[in-house]
């Protein structure tokens, strides 16, 4: 995987497909904070927010580097593109496509409980300069498909097999993307803070041997009771390494 540098937003990234990066690396310089909203925070309210909260930390909005949305319900393949050309339209509008690759990381998921009444930012990432940080970054999403190559369900790993043969056949293929997506960036799971799987499926059975002793739940496993954003699919995962963290008030 190649990796470009975006110098405006003080990070690097791997190119994947137009509506997100496949992660983010802080550049030397600067480090990668996350911000997480108390409740989520519908799309053009958490984009007027997010730019509120890098103009008070006085960083331009090329620094946004990484999102975590929430929406209603699995889309359509179809759905979905026109979701990600209005989302990729604003990062438009920010500046953060004047290299022609879109260099923001992203994962987008769908709660199975009392999900949100339209698409809403649950948490987003940025740069900020610190001379002495330690290395930092956020890998994108990764369900259990091939992306940018036409209709997901033509890519899918175990299509509509949710037994626990399947659920680890998924589970594979979504943890080596991560370890591809980090080892791009020259991170592995001994360098994460935070890992989250998104699936509404029973993840236990593969839990220990598929996630725990493969590393990948050094400092536990947050498990969302979420599916991933397109119907068909059923497994998501998304790892960060970062040394801040803070919780933004509803």
């Amino acid at each position: 995987m190649a990796v470009m540098d975006f110098a405006a937003g003080g990070f690097r990234f791997v190119p994947a497909v137009f509506q997100y990066s496949a992660g983010v690396a802080a550049l030397p310089g600067y480090r990668i904070e996350r911000a997480r909203f108390a409740e989520p925070v519908p799309m053009a309210e958490g984009w007027r927010r997010i730019a509120s909260h890098l103009e008070a930390l006085s960083r331009p909005r090329s620094a946004f580097c990484a999102c975590e949305l929430r929406s209603p319900a699995p889309f359509t393949e179809d759905g979905f593109e026109r979701f990600n050309r209005g989302y990729a339209a604003v990062l438009q509008e920010w500046g953060l496509l004047a290299l022609g690759e879109n260099p923001v990381a992203r994962s987008n998921v769908c709660p199975q409980v009392s999900p949100p009444a339209e698409p809403s930012f649950h948490a987003f990432s940025y740069t900020v300069p610190d001379a002495d940080a330690a290395p930092s970054f956020v890998v994108a999403g990764s369900g259990e498909s091939v992306e940018g190559r036409g209709s997901y369900a033509a890519h899918t790993v175990a299509l509509g097999d949710t037994s626990t043969t399947g659920m680890r056949a998924k589970a594979d293929y979504v943890l080596g993307e991560m370890e591809r997506r980090m080892a791009a960036l020259g991170f592995a799971w001994p360098q994460t803070t935070g890992v989250q799987a998104y699936t509404v499926f029973d993840l236990y059975p593969l839990l220990a041997d598929a996630v725990v002793r493969r590393g990948a739940a050094r400092h536990g496993l947050t498990w969302q009771y979420c599916r991933p954003p397109v119907q068909g699919l059923d497994y998501e995962m998304d790892c960060r390494g970062v040394s801040i963290e803070r919780v933004l008030p509803a």
